[in-house]
């Protein structure tokens, strides 16, 4: 483990040696490229209140960042209750397979932003907006991956649960989510990420506080310390959520991975 440690420690101070070198050689204009001084300065100032000042347009950046992640949670929290349903449903019924397949994967091909004016047309600019897009774009990988891993249940699995007295309606819910879980959880963490990374577009609409909205106003006035700011921390929560997920699957399915 400190190995481990030790060695993403170092992959970071490498990264960071190579931004700092790059930022003082030059090579670009820092509107291009700013300096880890620029971004550290912008940092401080964003977590602060200073000459009359509070933040970024009134925020602080831990509250445009927990209001960015009660939307992330928000939007992963009902994508992934409808995507498991949605996938025990294509997996084990034929019928809904036929008829919700197709329509899963057209969803899941399609950009956010493409949908997500269409969302703003129907619910307006505040909050709901902003959930809806979260939630279409975290369901399908928690759907496909949940109907995979349900077709893929051992029919010997669900012939001794019915020798021991299962009922078929028991089925779903005692044998076939629990042995999908890895597959599940997979596709969870896929979900997330997915969220993560339509956080901005999300936000592009009225989307202050919220640290998509501050990288999207920071844009408009080539702030790129404040912008580079924005996706260094969108990163480093995402990083920690990721690592949170990985200790629950351990918790939860225990014996993956082992023969």
């Amino acid at each position: 483990m400190m190995r481990a440690v030790g060695l993403r420690a170092g992959g970071v101070l490498l990264l960071a040696a190579i931004w700092w070198a790059v930022a003082a050689a030059r090579v670009w204009p820092e509107v291009f490229v700013p300096s880890p001084g620029a971004v550290w300065r912008q940092l401080w100032l964003t977590s602060s209140a200073h000459d009359g000042q509070r933040g970024y347009s009134g925020y602080l950046l831990y509250e445009h960042l927990l209001v960015s992640l009660r939307r992330i949670g928000l939007g992963s929290l009902y994508g992934v209750a409808g995507g498991i349903a949605v996938g025990l449903l294509i997996g084990l019924v034929p019928t809904v397979r036929a008829l919700l397949g197709p329509l899963v994967t057209f969803v899941r091909t399609l950009p956010p932003l493409a949908y997500f004016s269409l969302l703003i047309i129907w619910f307006g600019i505040d909050e709901l907006p902003k959930i809806w897009l979260l939630l279409i774009a975290a369901m399908p990988p928690v759907a496909v991956a949940t109907a995979e891993a349900v077709r893929g249940v051992h029919e010997d699995y669900l012939h001794a649960a019915r020798s021991l007295g299962a009922k078929r309606w028991q089925l779903p819910y005692r044998i076939v989510l629990p042995s999908a879980l890895p597959e599940v959880i997979t596709g969870v963490r896929v979900a997330v990420g997915v969220a993560y990374t339509t956080v901005v577009a999300a936000e592009t609409v009225n989307g202050v506080p919220g640290i998509g909205g501050m990288i999207r106003d920071a844009q408009r006035y080539n702030q790129t310390d404040v912008v580079v700011l924005g996706l260094l921390v969108i990163g480093a929560s995402g990083l920690l959520i990721d690592t949170l997920l990985q200790l629950l699957e351990r918790t939860l399915v225990p014996w993956r991975g082992r023969a």
